[in-house]
């Protein structure tokens, strides 16, 4: 198979020059492309899409826009430009110089990392596959779509990685990543979140807000990595990672909107009557919120954790935005506060700050998913509404951790099981929801047109108007 290296995988890793990685991606691509028409976006193979590109790390080039069959979509491969006496910044190695090659004794551990971000990107293509059959609107199939090829390439982006520096471990877990698939019960993905179903789009703008933006968190803890390579892939694949979250939280402000226009016109707060009017009522769409949101806040990993630990003192991976914090980047003698359960009732406890990790990148997302929740709520209040929209305790329905099956009430309170068991449908999503949800579930692609439950955007893609023909179907 002979591949233009430079037309065909755009890349600036000198992938044209490298004759190994080249026989090893020749082997991986086919996969992938097999892996692509067998569980990427149904029936969409023969759809022209008005896609962005990655070309290159400058502005001018992962910006680039036009219609392209998703098939033949390049998938490229970038690392930012290295920065020049780059150190450690972190860890029992801060301040050495930062590597370029894989450290033999940390070899196990950032193979593990870079497999389990891999994991989440193929798995959210496979949770959204069927999508498009559902659209509310062409502009929004285009933005599915646009995820999608974007996971796509952060997966080439891990796999790059796993060709380049692991050899044939590195090739076994890059096939691996091909044959996983979301919800196997024999292969399932890593992340039980990338497990779940994404069935209908409500679904799909909640997981591109909070699961999406826990992306963003995991991306930035490892742009301080010591390993350069890794540093550098994951700071370029924020960028496309930003526009993700865009279209989750710019897709719930429309259905918001959409609901509070009907209320209005109907003068009517009756979750049955606005259900029969054909738009999701907001107490529906807080039950949604807090289910998201308390699945995505488990993908953080146990609040108290050796592993965390362990890859932040080998410099494997640091916190968000390490640089600004103001302390010795060590946290051998500092501790954070945790939650635990004491007798029935939740109480902070000091944990060492190392092995707090993992709960200290939650609160830090927590803080940045909040302030989502308040531009929701101003698209109410603009609409001279009083309900508000809110996020639930972090310890409401956890899984995982010193929380895990603790039944705790969205204000905080612990309680019984009975008491959960009773009033649970008031919290999380119930079959009566989803079935609600999925009956509005039709396909709307004429262009400008949009479904009777959601609003049109204020603007279009890339300078476009809202009704371009965004996806052409041939």
């Amino acid at each position: 198979m002979n591949i233009d290296y430079g037309e065909k995988i755009p890349n600036n890793v000198d992938l044209s020059g490298d004759k190994t990685l080249q026989r090893a991606l020749e082997h991986w691509q086919p996969g992938f492309l097999d892996w692509w028409s067998e569980m990427g976006p149904e029936g969409s193979q023969g759809f022209d899409v008005y896609l962005r590109t990655a070309v290159s790390v400058h502005p001018s080039g992962w910006t680039h826009y036009d219609h392209v069959r998703m098939p033949e979509y390049r998938w490229g491969i970038f690392l930012n430009p290295a920065q020049a006496d780059r150190t450690i910044g972190f860890g029992d190695h801060k301040g050495e110089p930062v590597w370029q090659d894989v450290p033999g004794e940390y070899r196990a551990n950032l193979r593990r990392i870079i497999v389990t971000q891999g994991d989440t990107e193929p798995a959210s293509v496979e949770q959204q596959r069927h999508l498009g059959l559902t659209c509310p609107s062409q502009y929004d199939l285009r933005n599915l779509f646009q995820v999608n090829v974007e996971e796509g390439r952060h997966l080439w982006a891990m796999v790059y990685l796993l060709h380049r520096h692991f050899g044939r471990d590195g090739r076994e877990e890059a096939e691996a990543l091909l044959q996983r698939r979301s919800g196997d019960a024999d292969n399932a993905r890593i992340l039980g979140a990338f497990n779940e179903k994404t069935p209908d789009w409500l679904s799909f703008f909640m997981f591109t807000y909070f699961t999406d933006r826990d992306g963003k968190y995991q991306l930035c803890a490892l742009t301080e990595s010591a390993f350069d390579p890794l540093a550098r892939t994951t700071r370029f694949m924020l960028m496309e990672e930003a526009h993700h979250m865009y279209v989750g939280e710019s897709g719930v402000a429309r259905i918001i909107q959409r609901t509070c226009e009907v209320m209005q016109e109907h003068k009517t707060d009756d979750p049955a009557a606005l259900r029969r009017l054909g738009v999701v009522d907001l107490p529906t769409l807080q039950r949604y919120i807090n289910f998201h949101y308390s699945v995505t806040l488990d993908l953080f990993g146990a609040d108290v954790s050796s592993n965390a630990a362990t890859f932040y003192s080998t410099g494997l991976k640091g916190r968000f935005e390490e640089g600004r914090i103001q302390d010795d980047h060590l946290l051998k003698e500092q501790t954070y506060p945790v939650l635990q359960v004491v007798q029935g009732k939740l109480i902070t406890a000091q944990a060492p700050a190392l092995n707090a990790l993992n709960e200290k990148l939650r609160d830090d997302y927590i803080k940045d998913s909040l302030a989502g929740v308040m531009r929701w709520n101003k698209v109410i209040r603009r609409s001279g509404l009083e309900f508000r929209l809110s996020l639930p305790h972090k310890g409401f329905n956890r899984q995982i951790g010193a929380l895990a099956g603790v039944k705790i009430f969205p204000n905080g309170q612990v309680v019984s099981a009975a008491q959960w068991n009773a009033q649970e449908r008031d919290w999380l999503p119930t079959p009566e929801d989803r079935a609600h949800v999925q009956s509005l579930m039709g396909r709307v692609v004429e262009p400008g047109k949009f479904a009777n439950w959601i609003a049109p955007p204020d603007k279009g893609i890339n300078k476009q108007s809202v009704d371009f023909q965004y996806v052409r179907f041939n």
